[in-house]
């Protein structure tokens, strides 16, 4: 294998261990952390299958701190990548590339559970296609739209109630604010005085923070099956035809708000500048990649919202800035647990961009929702 691989918090001897216990074939022939993402542990691996040539796989050790129960997020994965592998067969698709595929542990659970007790699980590696950090042209932004658009339409008659909550209460921003004020109230690494602007912008904006949470207390808004992570990187791109083929990261699918998948893309993908930018003035919604975002998306759901989720997609757009930005400053406040950092106030920078996007959405709001009257109907 040649020399340590650096594992982060996992040992050489666990992924081994995993390795070990999942259902695969062939030689192994490398191994090596793997993807961009935040939360989990992530690994590729290459096979050798006798004469077949190279076979790929990502391993992955799910996060516990954050999905408390790996056995029901594994349930909800199976549940809808078997649900779409029907439809896309249906469809003509290649299910093999097209959704998805859970390699299982040996014992034949979809999950393999080490003797440190923490989860893996593993899927086919999808080849031939390739998933971006950054919009580097807009038509990677509107395929993306169009796939996450499908992915709503594809599942529009999947029981979303019958879906585990892998994190409680992932998007009730209201929930999320009272969180938030009560951090601020501990104050327990003394970070607070140094951010009162940032703390004030959101005691200012209550009122996104409640918007979705009242309207399905009356009952407006249906209960969908939603991605959670809408962001560009979640998506393959087949290397060839340029179009998005495969949604993936599926670890936050659970019952929630259609505008919540589009409004996540929108605060990721629409932003002039990366994350985590600490030059303000490069960071703004472009009003050209949001028009391109809510065409594709709508194309992609083909019907299957309702008028009144078409027409709240610009708060979507707005809620999930908001809230990421002020889960950002949570954590921050609260000594940056959940997200991985990579610098001293890197959370503090990231929450920053948010709040900046949020005020140029505010200034532009006429514009989206215009944008958004366009292609509702």
């Amino acid at each position: 294998m040649g020399g340590r691989l650096k594992m982060g918090r996992v040992s050489e001897a666990q992924i081994n261990e995993a390795i070990a216990n999942f259902d695969y074939e062939g030689k192994l022939l490398s191994k090596e952390p793997f993807g961009s993402g935040h939360i989990n542990d992530t690994y590729l691996l290459k096979y050798e299958i006798s004469e077949m040539g190279i076979l790929k796989v990502i391993l992955q050790r799910m996060n516990r701190e954050i999905f408390t129960n790996p056995v029901e997020l594994m349930e909800n994965v199976v549940g809808v990548t078997t649900f779409l592998r029907k439809k896309i067969i249906e469809n003509g698709g290649d299910p093999e590339r097209e959704t998805l595929n859970v390699i299982p542990a040996k014992d034949g659970k979809p999950y393999y559970v080490d003797s440190k007790g923490e989860y893996w699980r593993s899927y086919v590696y999808i080849t031939d296609a390739s998933s971006y950090d950054q919009v580097e042209k807009p038509e990677d932004f509107y395929e993306s739209a169009v796939a996450f658009g499908h992915f709503q339409r594809m599942l529009a008659d999947y029981p979303a109630e019958t879906l585990n909550e892998t994190i409680k209460g992932f998007h009730d921003t209201r929930a999320r604010f009272q969180v938030f004020k009560d951090t601020v109230a501990k104050d327990v690494c003394g970070r607070a005085a140094e951010v009162q602007d940032e703390i004030n912008f959101v005691l200012a904006h209550e009122d996104v923070a409640n918007v979705f949470g009242e309207l399905q207390d009356k009952g407006k808004l249906p209960l969908r099956v939603t991605h959670n992570d809408t962001k560009l990187n979640n998506i393959m791109i087949d290397d060839k035809t340029g179009k998005g083929i495969c949604v993936i990261d599926l670890d936050t699918v659970m019952p929630g708000l259609a505008m919540n998948d589009f409004g996540d893309s929108i605060r990721f993908g629409a932003s002039t500048a990366a994350e985590d930018e600490t030059d303000l003035s490069k960071v703004s919604c472009s009003m050209d990649l949001f028009e391109i975002y809510v065409k594709g998306f709508l194309e992609g759901c083909d019907g299957k919202l309702t008028k009144k989720e078409v027409e709240l997609l610009p708060m979507g757009a707005k809620v999930m800035t908001f809230e990421c930005g002020m889960r950002f400053l949570t954590d921050y406040l609260d000594g940056d647990h959940y997200f991985k950092i990579h610098r001293e106030k890197h959370n503090l920078d990231r929450c920053r961009t948010q709040f900046k996007l949020v005020a140029d959405m505010e200034k532009k709001w006429d514009i989206m929702q215009e944008i958004v009257a366009k292609y509702n109907r």
